[in-house]
């Protein structure tokens, strides 16, 4: 890759190369991968890596006292490490591997949670969360009497912080996504976090659209918790991490029982394990969590600066294209400032199922629907969205593609 700011054109089309999938022909078109907000595609040597651990030095880890156990312990703890860099943790200890972003937000809420929240307690969220850092939140309300509270948001779909100060009064925890998965709106999670420690509340960030598209470095953030996932960051499915300060995590009990997680059991009581083993119970996704590793390589090689700054490029242009059709509404920030790359739109007269029918038709792939958050979606008084997401892989092309079939369901629908 070359050392430009961004990716060049040339940049691209060599990394595109290392997708097969890219090379799939839709109804008779190549393949537009516009849904890397639900999940990013492969890249080879990700692909590579996977059959490389079954092919090679398939056994449990942190068990077996001969060679193939030892190889699979030490590359399973080498994605580890190298998650805890790509992230900035203080320490590898720091990471605990979890299946997604969902099960990090839940060992939140059922440890930390039950063990230190009580009636009255307030948990402060935003309208904008996916259901996956909503409804934990809710269980555990219901569990132990706590309150829910809610930042709103403007009219470009940005947090309202004016009553910030006064909405953090007697808040124990402040749950929040640094990226917007409908609306694209990166939130000012730095910002949140030094108010919200400035009343001894703690911060979990859901970062599952942030870590995969932009620099995250959890020190310079403050926050105390950050979740993500690894099939959106061209890692595989069934592999996410959960970031936690180790003083805060060896203070948390664990979040299921079993094997690995344990020092002494008996037939009454036992003792737990140090972090991070201690929420790691039973065997671990020990291909994924080494396939994942392989990932982080992959996007540090080409640079989490140059890959924000590629889809903002790509988010503009999109943002401008897209202007162009009548009826369609864009929710979320007009500009690319603080603006993930996901695009979600209505088109007047059009139910988004019947877009995404359209461009399927295209080989334009999108996700349809209220994308696991219909709160957000009933603050627009609206059913559902169409969500054309970009990432590393896509060029301007695609969206000329995306635009030209919009004309098309325009055509159609009338």
């Amino acid at each position: 890759m070359t050392a430009n700011a961004s990716l060049t054109l040339f940049d691209i089309v060599t990394l595109r190369h290392e997708f097969p999938i890219l090379n799939q022909v839709v109804n008779g078109k190549t393949l537009a991968f516009l849904d890397s907000a639900a999940s990013s595609q492969k890249p080879r040597r990700v692909i590579d890596c996977l059959e490389d651990y079954y092919r090679r030095y398939n056994a449990n880890v942190h068990r077996g006292i001969y060679r193939l156990s030892e190889e699979a312990t030490f590359a399973f703890e080498r994605a580890r490490g190298k998650v805890a860099r790509f992230i900035n943790a203080r320490s590898q200890r720091e990471i605990v591997f979890v299946r997604n972003t969902t099960e990090a937000i839940n060992l939140v809420a059922r440890s930390w949670g039950d063990a230190n929240l009580r009636e009255g307690d307030r948990i402060l969220l935003s309208i904008m969360e996916h259901h996956s850092n909503l409804v934990p939140w809710q269980m555990l309300a219901q569990r132990t009497g706590a309150k829910l509270e809610f930042l709103s948001i403007d009219g470009e779909g940005r947090l309202a912080l004016d009553n910030l100060d006064a909405q953090l009064e007697g808040v124990r925890l402040v749950a929040i996504t640094q990226q917007s998965n409908v609306l694209g709106t990166i939130n000012p999670v730095a910002e949140i976090a030094r108010r919200a420690h400035a009343v001894g509340a703690l911060v979990l960030v859901d970062g599952a659209q942030s870590v995969p598209h932009m620099p995250v470095d959890v020190q310079a953030l403050d926050i105390d918790f950050l979740a993500f996932s690894g099939h959106k960051m061209c890692g595989p499915t069934g592999i996410g991490v959960l970031w936690g300060r180790r003083a805060i995590l060896e203070q948390m009990p664990p979040f299921l029982g079993g094997g690995s997680m344990i020092k002494v059991v008996g037939l009454h009581e036992s003792t737990y394990a140090d972090v991070p083993a201690r929420f790691e119970a039973g065997t671990p996704a020990i291909a994924e969590a080494i396939a994942l590793g392989e990932a982080v390589d992959f996007l540090q090689e080409i640079g989490m600066d140059r890959i924000y700054a590629h889809e903002r490029e790509l988010l503009g242009y999109a943002l401008e294209r897209l202007t162009e059709i009548e009826g369609l509404r864009v929710y979320g920030p007009r500009t690319t400032e603080m603006r993930g790359s996901a695009v979600s739109f209505t088109l007047e007269g059009v139910h988004p199922h019947d877009v995404a029918a359209v461009l399927d038709g295209e080989g334009i792939a999108v996700r349809a629907g209220h994308h696991c958050a219909q709160p957000l979606h009933a603050h627009y008084d609206i059913p559902a969205t169409t969500r054309a997401s970009f990432y590393l892989y896509n060029i301007p092309e695609e969206i000329d593609r995306l635009v030209a079939a919009l004309r098309k369901v325009r055509t159609l629908f009338g």
